[in-house]
């Protein structure tokens, strides 16, 4: 199929320029800025959007009082939305990791997978979600694409939650 950086499936192979164009930006992105940023600031954003972490988060949150379930409960589907969603898309498009970072190992190491990137997805809303987005290019997790995707799907599952689930 051809390097890591530009592996997809095959359906799509019209996309390659602009995947190559993503693989070479996304690097660029990461060599400039990993000398820079403190890795335990870019952990530490890892960490805070990892769904197992922010998952238990909303589930501890439901028994404790009514006004916290009834902000809990859209948190709950929301994760499994996004959980649900992201992995389709992942099996869909079978995006293999940047290969520029072989010695970091994520946090879960739940599938091979890079697009779309789910940390961003699920922090989408929250204040240090941009942040958290450029962090998983500069770890050499995603590339770049990976993450605007993950964004695009978070805010579409924002958008469902607050018309269809109202509570």
């Amino acid at each position: 199929m051809g390097s890591p950086e530009t592996t997809i499936t095959s359906s799509i192979f019209f996309l390659k320029p602009l995947i190559t164009i993503d693989a070479s930006v996304s690097l660029f992105l990461h060599t400039l800025f990993k000398p820079i940023l403190p890795i335990f600031l870019l952990l530490l954003l890892e960490y805070s959007a990892d769904f197992q972490l922010s998952f238990h988060v909303s589930l501890s949150l439901f028994p404790t009082s009514p006004s916290f379930s009834s902000l809990s409960i859209p948190f709950i589907l929301g994760h499994l939305l996004d959980l649900a969603l992201i992995g389709l898309i992942k099996l869909t498009f079978h995006r293999t990791r940047p290969h520029y970072n072989p010695n970091m190992s994520p946090v879960v190491h739940a599938d091979n997978f890079s697009f779309p990137s789910g940390h961003a997805s699920r922090v989408i809303v929250w204040v240090w979600a941009i942040l958290t987005a450029i962090s998983r290019v500069l770890l050499g997790r995603h590339f770049l694409s990976d993450v605007l995707a993950g964004a695009f799907v978070g805010v579409l599952e924002g958008i469902v939650a607050c018309r269809f689930l109202r509570f």
